[in-house]
Order: C-alpha cells, then structure tokens, then sequence
C-alpha cells in the first residue's frame, strides 16, 4: 500500500491517529521501531535542526523536499509534513506539490500566514487575505497527482482576527480542495469543541508542548472529535534538553563516563541503523561474485 493511502486509511479510520514529531531520519526510524503508523516532521523541528535557527520561512522548498526525501527512505510508514506558506502563490503551490509528492511524503499541510511565517504559537502572526489561501489550496488540491496524497489547509486567523473568522476561513479552504482542516493554537477546550461542531469533517489538533493550546491526551482529543493528533516539537526539545546535559556533564567532568547510563551502546546503534543488515547483504554480494568467477574457471 502506497503511503498517502496509508495515511488516508488512518485519518478515515475509528481510531485516533498519534503522530510523533521527528526532526531528522534517525528520529523517524525511532518512532517507527517504537510501533507508531505515521509521523510528523514539522517547519519548526527541521529549521532548528539544520539550521540553529528559528522557524521563520528560513528554510526553501529545495532544501526541505531533500530532508524529506532522505527520511522518506529511511523509514516505511507514512510521513506527514510542513508545507509551510506554501513557498509563493497558487503557481508556487502546484510545484511545492509537485516537489513533495517526489520526495514520497503521504501529506502535508499548508498554512495561510503572510510569508515569512511564525510558530503559530508565537505572537505577531499576520494571515493572508483569504482568497489568496483559497487559490493556494486549489492549486494544491488540482497539482495532485496521487489522488491519495493528503492535503491539509491551516488557518493562524483565530489569533488575528478571532475565532468566527478562522471556522468561517477553514470552511472555505475545505471545499477549495483540502481533505483535513488544522486550526492553529485554540486556547481553550470550548474552543475546540465549537471548531468539531461547526466545520464537521476531519481534523487534526495540534498539541505543542508548552504552547498556547490546553494540554490533551489521544484518548481526550478523540472525545471531542479530532481525527489524529501531532506532538511535533517533542522530539527536538528532548534531544535539546538531552544534548545540553551531555555537554555539561563532558565540560565538569572531562569526560562523558558519568553521562553513559543515557546513552545506547555503540552497538545498539549500529544495530538501529541497519549495520548487520548491511554487513550480511555485502557478504551475499561477496559470495555471488566469487561464485560466478568459479564458475567461469
């Protein structure tokens, strides 16, 4: 099954849909041995990883569509992504399209923001006029050429001009084309409910550790009507806190003996990236060829 059906079948399916955040491919590969179906890999993540640097449209589409591609092949279950504004207008959508879809990501969203974009969780955000959004989406939604590819349309207008505007925003872009709609940063539960209530459909919820939206578990964001759920920052903010530990505990100590019991071993490492795996499938290779030049004597 191809993974943009994948990830359709589990957004249309009764269960909720846990999405992990991952940063790079050896996270994806994490998350995947940890038995998740799908994963995000979020604008903020990815900037902060490549670049120390904060997430505000830093990144082109080049550059993401390469991260993405290498994480698509490391890892078998779907890969959901950050389109982010979309890198333009609807002519720009349909390549952003294009060029994800090429990279192998199952979906991805984009968000209605002025360009450069804020975390949605940050202040100062400013959205685009909202035929400017419909367009992008059309373009998207019409670039397809994998039908399944799911294309979701995120609104940050319930932080500049409330919440009436953002469901009446998010109802547009559903019938432009999108399959989900993601309606940035609701600071309350009632806000959450009245999003479900008034637009229906599929929806995803955003849960940003330390951010404006109330905390919720999957089984609490399913009762209120959300489809899938994505902790996309969590992966970043535990290597962060884990890395300034480490180099702590090496600049104390001189040495990072005493950080160990933190760490996996060097050969539950190579073990994770594919090492015996790859040392048994150039021996058969080995093997082959020494076999086909005996057979030749």
């Amino acid at each position: 099954m191809r993974p943009t059906t994948r990830l359709r079948a589990l957004l249309n399916a009764p269960e909720f849909l846990v999405m992990p955040g991952a940063h790079d491919a050896l996270s994806a590969k994490l998350a995947e041995r940890a038995g998740f179906d799908a994963i995000v890999m979020g604008g903020f993540p990815v900037t902060g990883s490549l670049l120390a640097a904060p997430d505000s449209s830093q990144l082109g589409l080049s550059e993401l569509a390469e991260h993405y591609r290498r994480v698509t092949g490391a890892v078998d279950i779907p890969l959901f992504v950050d389109a982010d504004t979309g890198f333009g207008n609807a002519s720009n959508v349909r390549r952003t399209t294009r060029e994800l879809e090429r990279a192998g990501v199952a979906g991805f969203f984009i968000e209605d923001q002025v360009f450069p974009k804020r975390c949605g969780h940050t202040p100062g955000k400013a959205v685009v006029p909202v035929e400017d959004m419909i367009a992008k989406v059309k373009a998207a939604a019409d670039a397809r050429t994998d039908g399944d590819l799911v294309l979701v349309a995120r609104t940050d207008a319930l932080a500049v001009e409330g919440l009436n505007a953002a469901i009446e925003r998010a109802g547009l872009y559903r019938e432009a084309g999108a399959d989900m709609l993601f309606i940035e940063a609701p600071t309350s539960v009632e806000q959450m409910r009245r999003i479900i209530a008034d637009l229906g459909g599929l929806h995803l919820a955003n849960m940003i550790d330390f951010g404006m939206s109330p905390d919720h578990d999957s089984a609490e964001l399913q009762e209120i009507g959300y489809a899938c759920g994505l902790w996309g920052l969590s992966s970043i903010f535990t290597m962060t806190r884990a890395l300034i530990d480490l180099y702590a505990t090496i600049k104390a100590d001189g040495t990072s003996a005493n950080a160990r019991d933190r760490m996996v071993t060097f050969d539950e490492f190579t073990a994770i990236v594919g090492l015996p795996q790859m040392r048994e499938a150039e021996q058969g290779e080995l093997d082959f060829a020494r076999s086909l030049i005996q057979a030749k004597e």
